[in-house]
């Protein structure tokens, strides 16, 4: 078991070779086996899939909505469109981070609660509460998290 309250802060930025997959309508949107993972104090992981593991064409910038991380820096945010459906900021990406984030240049992390699927090593996510942090909570992963109801001031 991995305690989200023994993750650092600031975030720690690490490789993982496990396969993250993403799906909505139907449609694989995501599916790499070279991501990483941002661990940050009281947070479930987030998985963040390189572009070149994201289907070409289903994501569109949001270009009025931008958002900024002390750590990180200024995040993207992305729609996804599939055939029929669009959902608004599905996805964020640091487009220009930090130096201490500069791997994650243009990789894509995705909300689990706003897509229909993601898996890591096949093993469906459950969303972090709160939809704010995005946090991927698997079987290995012990809370308490921060993000649901009355959880703003720890």
């Amino acid at each position: 078991m991995e305690s989200v309250w023994d993750y650092p802060r600031p975030p720690r930025l690490e490789r993982t070779t496990r396969r993250v997959v993403v799906r909505h309508g139907g449609v694989l949107v995501a599916d790499g086996v070279n991501c990483w993972r941002v661990l940050e104090t009281s947070h479930p992981p987030v998985y963040y899939v390189p572009r070149a593991d994201v289907t070409d064409g289903l994501l569109h910038e949001d270009p009025g909505h931008r958002t900024f991380c002390e750590f990180k820096g200024v995040a993207t945010y992305w729609d996804l469109v599939t055939p029929g459906n669009r959902v608004a900021r599905a996805a964020w990406s640091y487009e220009e981070p930090s130096p201490a984030y500069a791997e994650l240049a243009g990789a894509l992390a995705f909300y689990p609660s706003r897509v229909d699927e993601c898996r890591v090593d096949d093993e469906p996510v459950r969303a972090q509460e709160g939809d704010f942090y995005g946090g991927w909570i698997t079987a290995e992963i012990a809370g308490p998290f921060k993000g649901g109801p009355g959880t703003t001031g720890w």
